[in-house]
């Protein structure tokens, strides 16, 4: 009989007595849903996430999943002010858990009732949980920059680094290294992962504009992924030429004079060698997003956002801009556009004149 690969049979030990009956039966059940996840290819990262929320709502509750009720979910979702994207994902999180608890081709309702006496159910069903109902499930307030704010943004990058120059202090490396990067993440329209996971050789000539040399196109190895499945790859044409001149500087003149910078194929290294985290990227954007005295609701992914407004601003073809920043479905690049009112005006206008032609009013 070939068992799940998450089933009781497979984790539990019969013929051990732990010390702690109720935390090892807790643990063997969560080694056998991170087995469950493994056979489907799901990635560590999202294996970790979830089982980080059965954690948290285990300790929030105090007592152990076989005893779990839907009212504690309810007092636990009501406990928190998190986004309704969030709410959706711990919602999700425990759902699947006790989905996987009650299924019985993996025995852990049967084997809970063989050694406690009763059987888990599920907690979470249509009652007591946030619905979908929009494509957008994102805090209302994160939006794109202006284009004042973004020359605001980068003009901090740009004197952070001629500050770091002139100091006695180290540090000029990392300024121009992350000035480099966050231009990077809105030129090329980038997820802040995808950034990070950049090498030297991820960029590219493109045969359609060889004018910007070595620089014409950025292939994104580290793209989003979907459920169970690996990185999506694909190519983002590069539509700024001064972001390619910047980038040649960069791995020109300052890459190179990292001692690592021949053996780390890594675009971005910090001081020690290693590559720059994502964690990092959101703290330099912080400091300096600070220092030039923007709102906080503007984020790192709000330079992805700036990227496909402002292209769509420009009168980009929509489909291209939906294949730069690797959206499946139109509708969801349409989200991320925020026409600004410059734009509006002028789209008025051409409207107004098409309707009213000079001298017919």
């Amino acid at each position: 009989m070939v068992r799940p690969s998450g089933s009781a049979a497979l984790v539990m030990v019969n013929s051990a007595t732990p010390l702690h009956a109720e935390a090892a039966m807790f643990d063997a059940m969560l080694e056998g849903w991170r087995r469950q996840h493994s056979a489907r290819r799901l990635s560590l990262s999202v294996i970790r996430d979830r089982e980080r929320v059965v954690r948290r709502f285990r300790e929030f509750c105090g007592n152990w999943p076989w005893e779990w009720r839907s009212d504690q979910v309810d007092e636990w979702i009501s406990s928190g002010n998190w986004a309704h994207s969030t709410i959706r994902t711990y919602e999700g999180s425990l759902s699947l858990f006790m989905e996987f608890l009650c299924d019985p081709r993996y025995g852990w309702a049967a084997e809970c009732l063989d050694r406690i006496g009763v059987v888990p159910i599920q907690i979470c069903h249509e009652r007591n949980t946030a619905v979908h109902v929009s494509d957008y499930e994102g805090r209302p307030a994160r939006r794109p920059f202006t284009r004042l704010e973004l020359q605001a943004f980068f003009d901090v990058a740009d004197a952070a680094i001629v500050d770091a120059a002139i100091s006695p202090r180290k540090g000029w490396f990392a300024a121009f290294r992350d000035a480099t990067l966050l231009k990077v993440i809105y030129a090329w329209g980038l997820r802040r992962r995808e950034a990070a996971m950049l090498d030297v050789n991820d960029f590219g000539p493109n045969p359609a504009a060889l004018e910007l040399g070595s620089f014409g196109i950025c292939q994104v190895r580290f793209g989003k992924a979907l459920r169970g499945s690996p990185p999506r790859r694909r190519a983002v044409a590069t539509v700024f030429p001064w972001a390619a001149e910047v980038v040649a500087q960069y791995v020109d003149e300052v890459r190179t004079q990292h001692v690592e910078s021949a053996r780390n194929p890594a675009l971005w290294l910090t001081e020690r060698g290693g590559r720059l985290s994502p964690r990092s990227i959101d703290e330099r954007f912080a400091s300096w997003r600070a220092e030039a005295g923007l709102p906080t609701e503007l984020s790192v992914h709000s330079l992805r956002h700036s990227y496909v407004s402002h292209l769509i601003e420009k009168g980009v073809d929509p489909l291209f801009v939906q294949h730069q920043v690797g959206h499946s479905w139109a509708s969801t690049t349409a989200i991320y556009t925020h026409i600004g009112s410059d734009f509006t005006n002028r789209m008025l206008r051409v409207a107004l004149d098409q309707a009213f032609p000079a001298g017919s009013y």
